[in-house]
């Protein structure tokens, strides 16, 4: 399935996008923490390429969901609110635990799961599961996008390896501004 337009025009509508979105949603204000990492994983929808098999109906809902605590509050559900992916209406839903995990297409994983990662990350080998968090450190231990921040600005850490094993595709143009790492064992 071909999510993303290759033109550089579609970078520019994303960032255009997002600095609307913000000052929207923040008036004069700066925009928070998670204010702006709520636009990023709703973009990275747009960014990343998932196995045509990853649906089982041309309209099954993109699930963006997150593990754990819930530190967007209702920032998430107002920046996917009436978006679509194709034809895949998007939505977000909380799971409390492991085992409520159905068919989404993105998991971000709150820190208040780091004590599980590794189990989390066992869980979903192989699935096609975009994996996110802002946890320390997880990018090298198999999540594939890790939110750092770095002179106050937020960063991106993206495991291409923990990606492609899980047979998806994330663009260039999102991987040039970020820092690709790999798992510590090399697998």
């Amino acid at each position: 399935m071909a999510i993303l337009r290759k033109t550089p025009q579609a970078l520019l509508c994303v960032a255009l996008g997002l600095t609307v979105f913000l000052r929207g949603a923040c008036g004069a204000e700066a925009p928070t923490e998670y204010q702006v990492k709520a636009v990023f994983v709703y973009n990275f929808s747009r960014f990343v390429e998932w196995p045509p098999q990853a649906f089982s109906a041309p309209d099954e809902p993109f699930v963006i969901g997150i593990l754990g605590g819930d530190p967007f509050g209702e920032r998430l559900d107002e920046a996917v609110r009436g978006e679509r992916i194709d034809q895949h209406p998007l939505l977000v839903r909380r799971f409390r635990n492991l085992g409520e995990i159905g068919d989404c297409r993105i998991l971000y994983i709150d820190r208040s799961e780091s004590a599980q990662l590794q189990q989390i990350l066992a869980a979903l080998d192989h699935r096609s599961i975009l994996t996110v968090s802002d946890l320390d450190g997880s990018s090298q231990r198999g999540v594939m996008v890790q939110f750092t921040t770095d002179n106050n600005r937020i960063r991106l850490r993206i495991n291409v390896e923990s990606a492609r094993a899980s047979g998806l595709t994330i663009s260039s143009k999102l991987l040039r501004s970020a820092d690709i790492v790999g798992t510590r064992d090399g697998t």
